[in-house]
Parts: structure tokens; sequence; C-alpha cells
């Protein structure tokens, strides 16, 4: 049973009276991970698979604990096929950095990536000369899969494609396009900042190579977060870097890398945002990944009818919830979004996101809208009645 009031008790931080609607750029933490962080720091402040003595085989055993939960989270087999990061964008670069690219090779990408999902890959381009192709959407945000088909051909090493727009919150149909990319022997990456968060993740069922994703948007700490990497991929894929904690064995003249994922996490991790992480996986676990999508479909719900309505308000991406995470973005008028966001903060206290969202291309070459736009963005906090609040000021905004 899916009790919205008994879960906020989780975030004292609600208390300050803000509605907080600008989880698509960062969650925010439950009392429950922000206690297991504090856990490690005063019962067992060690490094990790270093020593012998209590303190580190403490943490060295929830560090591992936290490996095991955060990867049956998303559906790996294993922990060996997840390398824990400081965000998506590291595992993207991981990957970016990892692949032997070519003047033949060619990425296939989307018009609607975030930049960490689009710019590394122009980074490619320009140090190896690699092709690549960028798929458009409707301005919804939808994409015609003939269009893939199209993109993808036998010279395709990778299709990079995120999994939620940040911008649009359009559901992009992942799993089909890695269909299109297995066919023609290319790799499928999947972003899944937005993804992960909402949807129930299973990368065993959707086939991807690799899927990365950042803790701090699923109820995460900061510094966390993780790439999946498929089994078929681990030998050959390189760590973004070596160090201490990566090796089987060194000498003079040569090393042996240690079996993943530890040869992924070079140098002292990041420890208590990892078990932090872990911790934000069973909390999840415990509400129920399908509770939190029917959650997330009523405050979309909620939230594209409210905005919608109202006159002089633009509202972007698709029009159907079901469709769509529980993220809007809209202009009111010709007003800067920027006034709109600081307008809603210092009058309504209402928190919500303002700008390009880190994806320019989307906003121009879809909207061509020179500030970008304003964007409130739901999370399993979020009531009904909050909803209704951000509906009204942008009303009365709207008016005045």
């Amino acid at each position: 049973m899916f009790d919205v009031q008994s879960i906020r008790e989780d975030f004292p931080i609600l208390e300050k009276g803000v509605i907080y609607l600008d989880s698509a750029a960062s969650s925010l933490t439950p009392e429950q991970v922000v206690l297991k962080e504090m856990e490690f720091y005063r019962e067992y402040r060690a490094n990790v698979e270093r020593g012998v003595h209590r303190f580190s085989r403490m943490a060295s055993e929830e560090y591992e604990k936290a490996h095991e939960e955060i990867a049956r989270f998303i559906g790996a087999p294993g922990v060996e096929n997840l390398a824990l990061l400081s965000n998506t964008t590291e595992g993207i670069n991981l990957v970016a950095n990892s692949l032997d690219w070519s003047k033949e090779d060619k990425i296939v990408n989307t018009v609607i990536e975030h930049h960490s999902n689009f710019i590394t890959w122009l980074r490619v381009r320009q140090r190896h000369g690699t092709k690549l192709e960028v798929v458009r959407s409707t301005p919804e945000g939808f994409f015609d899969l003939a269009d893939f088909e199209k993109a993808i051909d036998d010279s395709t090493k990778l299709v990079a494609v995120t999994h939620v727009s940040n911008v649009l919150g359009c559901i992009v149909p992942i799993k089909e396009i890695c269909e299109i990319a297995h066919e023609h022997g290319a790799k499928m990456l999947v972003d899944g900042a937005q993804g992960v968060p909402h949807i129930h993740t299973d990368v065993m069922d959707s086939k991807v190579d690799f899927l990365a994703f950042s803790g701090h948007k699923m109820l995460g700490p900061t510094g966390s977060g993780g790439l999946y990497i498929a089994e078929a991929e681990l030998a050959s894929t390189e760590p973004l870097c070596i160090g201490g904690g990566t090796i089987a064995d060194v000498s003079l003249d040569d090393y042996v890398l240690a079996v993943p994922p530890m040869k992924f996490e070079a140098g002292t991790p990041n420890i208590a945002q990892v078990i932090g992480l872990g911790e934000a996986c069973r909390y999840l676990n415990r509400v129920g990944m399908d509770n939190v999508e029917k959650w997330d479909l009523k405050l979309a719900n909620r939230l594209i009818e409210g905005l919608t309505e109202i006159e002089g308000v633009e509202v972007y991406g698709p029009k159907d919830p079901r469709q769509r995470v529980g993220l809007a973005t809209f202009n009111i008028g010709d007003m800067n979004p920027h006034d709109v966001a600081l307008t809603l903060d210092t009058e309504y206290n209402i928190a919500v996101r303002s700008g390009h969202h880190c994806a320019l291309p989307l906003i121009k070459e879809l909207f061509n809208l020179k500030e970008g736009n304003a964007r409130a963005s739901t999370y399993i906090y979020n009531t009904l009645e909050e909803i209704d609040a951000l509906v009204s000021a942008v009303e009365e905004i709207a008016r005045d």
C-alpha cells in the first residue's frame, strides 16, 4: 500500500515548507539513507578491501552488500557486472574511452540527449574521425523506429540513447532500439539517469550492453552512481582509471587487472556514498517500483492536465501522461523562465528548475527557445495537493 504521507515523514527537509519539484536535477534523500551514511562514519570508518582490522572488515562487508543490493535493483546478474562510479556522466565516459574507435565506425545518438550523452560522442568524433548520426524526434519526443533502422547499419559500433528525456519526460523505447542495434552487431548504451529512478529496470530483459545511472536522482547520495556492463563486454571494457585496488598483480614490467567490479573502481572509492546508495535501493524496493510508477502517473496526470489548461502557458513533451514520467517543462507567455522559477521560489515556496537543462541541441533544434523553459519534476514524496499549488501559482503568474 503506497502512503505518500508516511513517505514524507522520512524526509525532514520537507518540514521547511518548500514544495520541492526539482527531483529530475537531484532528488531529496530519506533519513534512512542519511543515517546509513552516518553509520559508516560513526561505527566503522575505514578503507575497504585493504585491511584486516575489524573496521576495515565491517566497511568492506557493507560496501559489498551495497553492490549486491544495487545490482539486484537494476536486474544485473551479479556484482561483477556493476561498476560503482560517481554518476551517469562518468559511466558514459568510461564506455567512450574504453572502446577502440576508427574512422569507419559510426555512433547513433538522438536529438533529445542530455549533454553527457551527446558531447561525449562529439569528442569521440573529433578525436577519432568516427561518424555520428543523430536521430530526430517529434516535438513531443516520439521516435519513428524506422529512423533507427535507417540510421543503424553494419558500420555502427554504438547506439547511445536516453531512457527518459530530462526535458520532455518522454519514455524512449530502448528495448526495441536495442534489438535493431544488435541485429547489426552494434552495442547499446542507455543513459538511465531519469529512467532508473522512475521505471522498473531490468537490464537482462532489455538486453542493453551498458546502462549508466546516478544515485543522487534516486534518493541516494551525491557522488554515487553506476555502470552496468553486460557479460559479453566485461573482458573488453577498460577502466577509466587504474591504480590502487584495480590490480591482481604488478611487476616492474607489467600489471594484471583485478576481476570486475574491482578493476573499474580505482583508488579509495566513495565508500559512504555507495553504502548510502545501497540503502536507497532498499528503500525504493520497500516502496515497490510498481507503486513508484503508479504514483508517478497520478502526479503526471495532474501536472499535465493542470498546466495545459492555463491560458498563455505552453507545455512541452507528450500530452498523454502515460507516455512520460512526472516531469513537465513549460513557459509562461514571453516571461524569462528564470524569472518564472525565481517567482515560484520567492513568492510561492515552490522549487523548480529553469534554463536549457543541459540539453541545448533539443532546446535549439525542436523549439528554438533562447532561454529554455521552466521544469517541474516530481518524485514519491510529492502530493497531488502540491501539484495543485504549482498549477494555481502558475495560473496567477500567467494572469498577472
